[in-house]
């Protein structure tokens, strides 16, 4: 049995490939988080639209700025279901990268546990070859001292 290949290589290329897989789900989850920021900001920033209109409205508005009103708050919301499609998206971008991640993590341990199990082998291969010669020697002897003298 020869000494088998050294997987070292392998297993960082695959750590690597790990590594990256992780740096990009960290880094949709960033943007997630600041996707998630821009929402709540738009949708604050609606409800105090609202608030001031009611509180203006009370007062007496002329349809124009009532239109004018109308329009403002329709593009309020517009912008908000863009960004909860933008959110979607990144629910999504999270969910693949997390499969890649997860994906990277079974091919590293898969490489390490074959890694392993060839040095197994290859010990055990090494016993069996110390064993051997231990016997050998040991029946060499066995004959030397058994052996009828001439």
């Amino acid at each position: 049995m020869k000494k088998p290949a050294d997987l070292s290589v392998l297993v960082q290329l695959r750590e690597r490939q790990r590594d990256d897989a992780l740096t990009a789900l960290a880094q949709a989850r960033r943007e997630r988080a600041l996707a998630e920021q821009q929402l709540a900001a738009l949708q604050g920033y609606a409800r105090e639209a609202e608030q001031r209109w009611t509180e203006r409205a009370r007062a007496g508005v002329s349809p124009t700025l009532l239109a004018t009103q109308r329009h403002f708050m329709e593009r309020l919301q517009h912008a908000s279901h863009l960004q909860s499609d933008v959110l979607q998206q990144l629910d999504q971008r999270i969910a693949h990268c997390e499969a890649q991640w997860h994906k990277a993590e079974r091919a590293l341990a898969t490489l390490r546990r074959l890694q392993q199990r060839r040095a197994q082998q290859w010990q055990q291969h090494l016993q069996r070859q110390e064993q051997k010669f231990n016997d050998d020697m040991a029946l060499q002897q066995h004959r030397r001292r058994h052996a009828p003298r001439p």
